[in-house]
């Protein structure tokens, strides 16, 4: 039986014709969809992590002026105290016994003064008349003149008296919170005794000291000076917690030590934190971001984008006009937040693959998409964390 192929039109044979003919090539709109981010420059903020210890930004240690007995203490342990407020009272009979004596000798000075006063005026008096002689006179001149500096004496001494009966009770030298006490009532004290009975410190304001390689300070400045960074070393200060949380209030930096620690190489840095919550306590670890320049034009790419190879050296793929993939070494400075800082192998209006890197290779060709996972003109910050 023949297949009747004289009933085929011209236009159904076409239609065979091309279900016998091989696929044609991909369009365009069937390649491969990519995320790729087109690089600008930009100003980079860069900051230097340094670790460091609160410290408070006064700190008095209380000790008793006069010895005595602890009758009372008048402070709660741990609160907030103002300078002058009296923290312990000493039993103070004997002092006050002192200071009455004082009183009474005073008392009795002023007493022999004037009779010493008027014998003297008297005595002037008849000498002038020669009714007794110029000795008795110069004689009872100075009984008078010794009564007077018996009167500055017993007035030292009542004074005298009156302070070691004020030392009596204990106040606190400045304003802070105040510790632990380290005697209880009926402690005999001692003056000038090297244990100290509390110590008050002040908290608000509070320091932060850190520490900073030399080096790293030197190459700084230099960067600065020949103006490859622009100096934010004023900017306010980023204080984290231990626990990894970041402190509420900035601080500001107050100086930089004029010398080096010959055994470490690193000198002190000191950083002013304001502290009215008291989450900051002496001797606390912390981690202070400072500003450590400014980096002009700078460019920068995700973190994503970024590749190693065997060897540990960094690669991105880059992506020309016509949407063909190259892989392009590059090298990296520091890590700014989620991107890294070019210093080689880029320049602004290249594009890079930032996702969907792993399914290609040199010479694949894409449909780039913009990635918009990053807003574009915002500053970043570069942090370079040392151990201390």
């Amino acid at each position: 039986m023949q297949f009747p192929f004289k009933r085929l039109t011209p236009l159904m044979l076409l239609s065979l014709v091309a279900a016998c003919s091989p696929s044609a090539p991909e369009d365009a709109a069937e390649l491969l969809s990519v995320q790729v981010q087109t690089l600008q420059t930009e100003d980079a903020a860069l900051h230097v992590v340094l670790p460091g210890r609160a410290v408070a930004a006064h700190e008095a240690e209380v000790r008793p002026q006069v010895d005595g007995i602890v009758a009372r203490r008048l402070f709660e342990e741990g609160s907030q105290v103002q300078a002058g407020q009296p923290l312990y009272q000493l039993d103070d009979i004997t002092l006050r016994a002192g200071r009455d004596e004082a009183k009474a000798r005073l008392n009795h000075a002023y007493a022999t003064c004037g009779a010493a006063r008027e014998e003297a005026r008297r005595l002037a008096q008849l000498a002038d008349s020669q009714l007794v002689s110029l000795q008795d006179k110069d004689r009872s001149a100075a009984a008078y003149q010794r009564a007077e500096a018996d009167i500055q004496m017993a007035m030292a001494s009542l004074q005298t008296a009156k302070v070691a009966l004020d030392h009596a009770r204990i106040a606190a030298p400045i304003s802070g919170r105040v510790g632990r006490s380290n005697v209880t009532e009926g402690a005999l004290v001692t003056s000038h005794q090297p244990e100290a009975l509390t110590t008050v410190r002040g908290l608000d304001p509070i320091y932060v000291d850190l520490s900073q390689s030399a080096a790293e300070w030197l190459q700084l400045s230099r960067d600065i000076a020949d103006g490859r960074l622009r100096d934010n070393r004023q900017l306010p200060v980023d204080i984290q917690l231990e626990d990894g949380s970041r402190l509420q209030h900035t601080g500001s930096l107050q100086f930089s030590d004029v010398s080096v620690d010959p055994a470490t190489g690193t000198y002190a840095l000191r950083v002013r934190v304001a502290n009215p919550d008291g989450v900051l306590l002496p001797g606390m670890y912390v981690s202070a971001s400072l500003g450590a320049g400014v980096r002009r034009d700078a460019l920068l790419v995700p973190m994503q984008a970024v590749s190693r190879d065997a060897s540990g050296k960094t690669h991105v793929m880059v992506v020309d006009g016509e949407g063909t993939v190259a892989n392009r070494p590059v090298q990296l400075g520091r890590a700014l937040g989620e991107r890294w800082l070019v210093e080689q192998g880029l320049s602004a209006g290249e594009r890079v693959v930032v996702q969907g890197q792993h399914k290609l290779q040199t010479g694949s060709r894409i449909s780039p998409v913009e990635w918009s996972g990053h807003a574009q003109g915002t500053t970043d910050t570069a942090s370079s964390t040392r151990e201390g």
